[in-house]
């Protein structure tokens, strides 16, 4: 059973949650501020992070930058304030999805579910062969993205994207077809939250030379760029 790590400074909420995600078949324990969520993480070592923004002690942007320094736990902003979605999905930080205030405990599950999906999907078959344009390889047996020698520390959604742009090289995909293939058809979710995923993921391999990797068409949506390290 997938564990969930509810970590928000109001007890209220974090009932709330713990009680919504466990209705849905979901295990949930609770943290009530960010030096008590990375206690929690080491022990417990959860599947994701429901992860509220302000709280005392350690707030939780800091506590997502701790958590990316370690690996690529998956984890799900709670927000107060919708201008807040480029610093929580930006090159910085790259979590995989956000919630804002007041939201309804059907919506955070829903969410969580699809995170987990996705970071629990089965493996592809093992002909599937590694994907590869310039200097550019994925494998999606592995989970594992190159630029050249070097690999690149991907959320799960960024994955996701950077794996549908490289199945079809030369087509340009529209945000909402994005989302469709990321969660299925009907998932709200913003086009701002994709536009957000892919400057995380140029930000990423621009760091490590790759400036060209996503090309963006003006009023349509995204392409796989020549991944050959010029700039875009």
């Amino acid at each position: 059973m997938p564990q969930v790590l509810v970590v928000d400074d109001d007890p209220h909420i974090r009932q709330l949650l713990v009680f919504a995600l466990e209705k849905a078949g979901l295990s949930a324990r609770e943290a009530e501020d960010g030096e008590a969520a990375l206690a929690a993480v080491e022990q417990q070592r959860p599947d994701l992070v429901v992860l509220d923004i302000n709280m005392p002690k350690l707030d939780g942007l800091e506590v997502c930058r701790r958590l990316r320094a370690q690996g690529d736990l998956p984890i799900l902003f709670l927000s107060s304030r919708d201008d807040e979605i480029d610093r929580i999905l930006g090159i910085e930080l790259g979590a995989d999805d956000y919630v804002v205030k007041p939201f309804s405990p059907r919506e955070v599950t829903a969410r969580v579910q699809a995170i987990l999906r996705r970071a629990r999907s089965a493996p592809p078959p093992a002909a599937e062969a590694v994907l590869s344009q310039g200097r550019l390889k994925l494998d999606p047996e592995s989970w594992i993205a190159r630029w050249g020698e070097d690999e690149a520390a991907l959320t799960v959604t960024e994955f996701g994207i950077l794996r549908i742009l490289m199945s079809a090289p030369t087509r340009v995909f529209s945000r909402d077809a994005i989302i469709d293939r990321l969660h299925g058809p009907g998932f709200a979710i913003t086009d701002r939250t994709i536009d957000s995923h892919v400057r995380n993921l140029r930000g990423k391999f621009a760091a490590l030379g790759g400036h060209d990797v996503v090309e963006t068409r003006a009023g349509v949506g995204y392409r796989l760029g020549a991944c050959l390290g010029q700039p875009a």
